[in-house]
């Protein structure tokens, strides 16, 4: 069994039937076809690309801004799979910029354009700069990249969404909400398809990627110990965003079906496997100030102080959901698949109020955090954003 798998708790492979049943037809179109992975260096690009590469792309050409990620990736590639005959090449460039646009201008000659980029913190809401930032990467620069490959004649656009886009209570969960209405837009002009899907395991900057952190520091393990999620590893997130960019239908939202393979699990639960199999005994501590100080002594015995709290911090949701009860479901085309069905329905005029309200505070370089909550209330009046005036980066 798969350590990961073993760690969120499950024996199978999610999507493996799919896939299966699915084999010839997608070597077929990936192996005929041209690809664009933007975002393609953090975690679900990587599984991405990797899924991509495998099935022998005429053409795979990878964006990111991370150069050091970028790097690795093709060490990755190179180590795991070999080479191709096709073009592969990767570019250290952001989306947002004009050397994104030359790029694009001086190509463009794609088939399937996928997103994966965007900024994925609950905690990213902290501050009203880096939230603005969110919005950019996660709304405008997707609208500019669509519009991009509109005038182009790409086949098709895939960008990731995520589970917390279905009744969204952060600022993260409700940007990608409002991505999706301006997928809507533009999905009369262009195919579109998207994924909401659950955690990643030990994705880049997650809490479970931050355990490995903690370990090689030798610092102590903190979790809270009342939210649950669901995991995805980091190949199944690869498998779904293809299955929906290949497969997927115009407007189609696609996500995991709920099983006995797909449960929800603590990150109490998860730390204790973690250390469990890694040959530590977890001992639990009753503060912050003693977790660091047995971090000096316990590693040695065999031993690891955790600190599992309940959260109190903005932006948390008690549970997550895929769907909302007012959208429109296939769950009979796959085994482990859903399909969320769309019409194009959304409010030019609320579009444009957007985009001219988030131009007039960039435009006097002043804004703040409760003009743009404000905004998204407007966009969305039911978004259950609860201000708790706690963050992330203010706990261990």
């Amino acid at each position: 069994m798969s350590p990961v798998l073993n760690l969120i708790g499950r024996s199978n492979k999610l999507f493996l039937s799919d896939i299966t049943n699915n084999t010839k037809a997608l070597y077929k179109t990936v192996s005929t076809s041209r690809f664009l992975v933007l975002g393609g260096a953090g975690s679900i690009g990587q599984a991405v690309v990797k899924e991509i590469f495998k099935r022998n792309p005429l053409k795979l050409h990878v964006v990111d801004i991370s150069e050091n990620n970028l790097v690795e990736l093709v060490r990755d590639i190179r180590s795991s799979f070999g080479y191709i005959k096709g073009d592969f090449q990767t570019f250290a460039l952001d989306i947002g910029s004009l050397e994104y646009d030359a790029f694009f201008k001086a190509d463009g000659q794609y088939d399937y354009v996928l997103n994966l980029s965007a900024l994925k913190h609950v905690r990213s809401e902290k501050d009203p700069y880096t939230l603005m930032r969110m919005i950019d990467v996660n709304v405008f620069n997707t609208d500019k990249t669509l519009q991009q490959c509109i005038a182009a004649g790409v086949k098709k656009y895939f960008c990731v969404s995520t589970d917390k886009a279905a009744n969204p209570v952060n600022m993260m969960g409700a940007s990608k909400r409002i991505m999706e209405m301006f997928l809507m837009r533009r999905s009369l002009e262009i195919e579109i398809s998207t994924a909401r899907f659950a955690n990643v395991a030990f994705s880049d900057g997650s809490l479970l990627h931050g355990f490995n952190q903690r370990l090689e520091k030798r610092q102590p393990i903190v979790a809270p110990n009342d939210i649950k999620r669901y995991f995805v590893t980091p190949q199944e997130s690869g498998e779904l965003c293809l299955m929906s960019c290949i497969f997927g239908k115009n407007r189609d939202i696609f996500f995991p079906k709920l099983s006995e393979n797909l449960h929800l699990i603590t990150f109490a639960d998860i730390a204790v496997k973690y250390l469990q199999q890694k040959g530590y005994e977890p001992i639990l501590c009753a503060s912050e100030d003693e977790a660091r100080e047995l971090a000096k002594t316990l590693p040695d015995e065999g031993k690891w102080p955790c600190l599992f709290t309940s959260s109190d911090t903005t932006g948390e949701k008690d549970f997550e959901e895929f769907f909302t009860d007012a959208e429109t479901l296939d769950m009979q085309r796959f085994e482990n698949l859903g399909v969320i069905k769309n019409q194009p329905e959304f409010d030019p005029e609320l579009l444009a109020t957007f985009e001219t309200s988030i131009a007039a505070m960039k435009n006097n370089l002043a804004w703040d955090k409760e003009s743009i909550v404000k905004l998204f209330f407007k966009m969305l009046p039911d978004f259950g954003h609860k201000e708790t005036g706690k963050y992330l980066d203010g706990k261990m």
